[in-house]
């Protein structure tokens, strides 16, 4: 009889852990800019927002980090996925122009207690370019309430220079730093496309502080079968993973995965396909495999306490 009231209170006890957890969905995702090239390519962005858009709300991304996401794209997102709604400005006015870093998030689980962004540079508070930067580079944040428990905290989203090796390093610095100053003891998380793998010393910045760790590495369940950059090349492989999810200590990350959906266009003249080996009712056609942007989504699961 000892051992049952034993382990009905262990049950018990583990389950009011379990209903006092609080369990987040969030991803990083670049999209890739709209740009007359890459609809030459086959890869036009009125044929891949669906399939973006369709990802989004399949895999329930709840708060994600987007990227390369120009003002056009941004309405486009927003009519595909009225659920959402974003923070967010343009790079290179500080409203509409240029490629927004928008942090996307379902309203009706979240509240934007504040908001801002400013400049991946020496001169945070206006368009400009930092250091070696070969373009401006922006980083946008906000103070999140969950609407459900009242959890609150903090998202960080930027797209680091793809160029300046100072500009990613010092920007790095400045991200940490910001962090410091505004965030206190709150949770944080942030997302980007930071233009460095895991091997580069910049990663190790970010990795490496006492502030944040990077969910790659501290996954209970991983599916990670590619690195996170592709050009649009569907039969590629990298194991370098350029786009992460960095969360603070008190965060744990229960699930993190690269997400490498492919959708199909037709070929012109292509041919129905049968086999013996088939059942009768199916017949395959040849397709181009595309990928839905040059980079694969990051996928992960959080949880915290309330």
């Amino acid at each position: 009889m000892k051992q049952f009231w034993i382990a009905l209170f262990v049950l018990v006890f583990a389950g009011f852990n379990s209903a006092n957890a609080e369990e987040l969905t969030v991803a990083t995702f670049n999209v890739r800019y709209h740009n007359e090239g890459d609809s030459i390519n086959g890869n036009g962005w009125k044929q891949r927002c669906p399939v973006i858009c369709g990802l989004i709300r399949f895999n329930d991304f709840q708060i994600f980090g987007a990227q390369e996401v120009l003002h056009d794209q941004l309405l486009d997102m927003l009519a595909d996925l009225p659920e959402y709604n974003y923070v967010g400005v343009g790079r290179d006015d500080g409203k509409t122009k240029g490629e927004y870093a928008p942090i996307f998030y379902q309203k009706d689980k979240f509240k934007v207690l504040k908001s801002g962004h400013f400049w991946l540079s020496e001169i945070t508070d206006r368009p400009n370019k930092g250091w070696d930067a070969a373009l401006p580079r922006i980083c946008t944040w906000a103070r999140f309430e969950d609407l459900k428990t009242g959890a609150k905290f903090f998202f960080f989203n930027l797209h680091m220079d793809h160029i300046g090796i100072e500009a990613r390093k010092n920007s790095a610095k400045l991200v940490l730093s910001k962090i410091k100053e505004m965030c206190g003891d709150e949770p944080v998380i942030l997302t980007g496309d930071f233009n460095v793998d895991q091997n580069s010393p910049n990663y190790a910045i970010l990795e490496g502080s006492d502030l944040l760790k990077d969910s790659y590495e501290e996954a209970q369940i991983r599916y990670a079968l590619n690195g996170t950059f592709n050009h649009f090349e569907s039969d590629r492989k990298t194991e370098s993973r350029i786009d992460h999810v960095f969360v603070s200590s008190a965060i744990k990350v229960e699930r993190y995965g690269v997400l490498t959906d492919t959708y199909r266009t037709e070929v012109a003249d292509a041919k129905e396909e049968k086999s013996g080996d088939f059942p009768k009712e199916v017949s395959l056609k040849k397709y181009v495999a595309r990928t839905p942007s040059d980079h694969f989504p990051v996928k992960v699961v959080l949880s915290f306490d309330e």
